[in-house]
């Protein structure tokens, strides 16, 4: 049987992307049921609804707005993702932290990919932090790495993850291109991994 994913997103969705790509190549034993995003201004929105995948939005802001609490906010979230009744959760440029509750409601389904190598630059910016470090501190190296969600921020097992170097010649933007181009590889091998391993 087919396996069910639900993406959550924030912006863009490139990752996501090549989630549906990989999904429509056959090359991930699955398909992406749903994708809920935090803003209403998300491309991947665009990007869902042109592969004709339902979309949700819940906005934290709105929540705060209305009087509601980020508590609110996370069970209203776990009850709808619930309800696609998913086999594998893929947090791809999701980027609020989510409840410890919603995480021990998914364990073992939910995936979060992050631009750098594990254990280091745990959180947000984590590009620029190694990009500047590679001007003071002689870095020369960062990575990507697809893990699976706890708690604690950027720190669950790692699924795979992709060490990149930091060139002397890189501006930021290269490396953010190159750092990307590797995401959209290692996400569906690592989402690949985990299905194949659930049949």
């Amino acid at each position: 049987m087919e396996k069910r994913i639900v993406v959550l997103i924030s912006g863009n969705g490139s990752n996501l992307q090549a989630i549906i790509d990989a999904c429509n190549s056959n090359e991930i034993p699955g398909n992406v049921v749903h994708v809920v995003s935090s803003k209403a201004s998300a491309y991947g929105i665009e990007r869902a609804k042109i592969a004709s995948i339902p979309t949700s939005v819940i906005s934290l802001k709105e929540y705060k707005e209305n009087g509601k609490t980020r508590e609110d906010f996370n069970s209203d979230l776990c009850s709808l993702v619930k309800s696609f009744n998913p086999d594998l959760i893929v947090l791809a440029g999701w980027m609020l932290i989510l409840s410890e509750s919603f995480v021990n409601k998914f364990v073992g389904k939910l995936i979060n990919i992050h631009p750098a190598l594990p254990g280091e630059f745990d959180g947000a910016h984590a590009i620029e932090r190694a990009y500047s470090e590679s001007k003071t501190n002689n870095r020369t190296k960062t990575g990507v790495m697809v893990h699976h969600v706890i708690a604690q921020v950027d720190r669950g097992d790692v699924i795979l993850s992709k060490e990149i170097p930091i060139l002397e010649t890189d501006t930021l933007e290269m490396l953010e291109e190159r750092i990307h181009e590797t995401e959209h590889q290692i996400l569906p091998l690592a989402i690949k991994k985990l299905l194949e391993s659930k049949i």
